[in-house]
């Protein structure tokens, strides 16, 4: 599986895993076969309820509407994914790890024109055939990549979960965290395992301690404190759950 590497917000290197071009057809597939059960069911239903010719009308008119503006609606309220995307697991993102922007979604949807109406699709399957980043021409234009969703290391191996209620965190500050900066801890984390590249703790490091404004305790490394963050967090978030539901029953 090929990887991409993006410099994030933070100056963290992070790789991330390409979506294949299979999967991409595949998600691409799925959407279309979604499209024609839906139009094969309207126009059932049309026919079986003796609609006339101005309903029927209507109706492929609202179709072919929902049908064009399918990719950008999904994109923008189900976090760069599609239903297709969803199920094979891959997602857009911007070429700097962050989460695209409305007018890098715009633009890649408005290149669906040339990607895919002219040719059939055919200049978007050549262009991420040989792009480096796999991008079709729209993702070139918009600055955007297809990832992977699914992590290369798992969570459960790098986070500490602890199952004891009387733990006592030492940063409670970690409850500021977003599940975003979470995932971006993770990661950090995941690429120290494999390349030993200890700049990026330390970058990771000093940005959270400046943005919780918090201090480790003495004997307390950066890869440490990243830990406990994780640890801190996952507590207080559960404790949190559990407070809600004792509230609502």
């Amino acid at each position: 599986m090929n990887t991409v590497t993006v410099t994030t917000a933070q100056n963290i290197d992070i790789d991330y895993e390409l979506a294949g071009l299979g999967e991409r057809i595949v998600a691409r597939i799925i959407d279309l076969a979604i499209f024609g059960f839906v139009f094969f069911f309207v126009m059932i239903t049309g026919i079986a309820s003796g609609l006339s010719d101005l309903s029927n009308g209507v109706l492929l008119i609202i179709y072919g509407a929902l049908f064009v503006f399918y990719d950008l609606i999904c994109e923008l309220s189900m976090n760069g994914q599609s239903i297709g995307k969803k199920v094979m697991k891959i997602r857009v993102i911007s070429a700097d790890g962050a989460r695209p922007r409305l007018g890098q979604y715009l633009l890649r949807w408005l290149m669906r024109i040339v990607d895919f109406g002219i040719g059939g699709g055919v200049i978007a399957l050549i262009a991420a055939a040989v792009s480096e980043k796999g991008q079709r021409l729209g993702d070139m234009t918009a600055n955007t990549i297809l990832v992977r969703t699914v992590p290369r290391t798992d969570a459960s191996k790098i986070a500490f979960k602890p199952s004891d209620l009387s733990y006592e965190p030492v940063f409670k500050e970690a409850s500021q965290l977003t599940d975003r900066d979470v995932e971006l801890i993770n990661e950090v984390i995941s690429a120290y395992v494999k390349t030993k590249n200890s700049v990026i703790v330390y970058n990771m490091a000093s940005k959270l301690k400046e943005h919780l404004g918090v201090q480790p305790p003495q004997g307390m490394n950066d890869m440490q404190f990243l830990q406990t963050l994780l640890r801190d967090y996952t507590h207080l978030i559960a404790a949190s759950d559990t407070d809600y539901r004792s509230v609502m029953s």
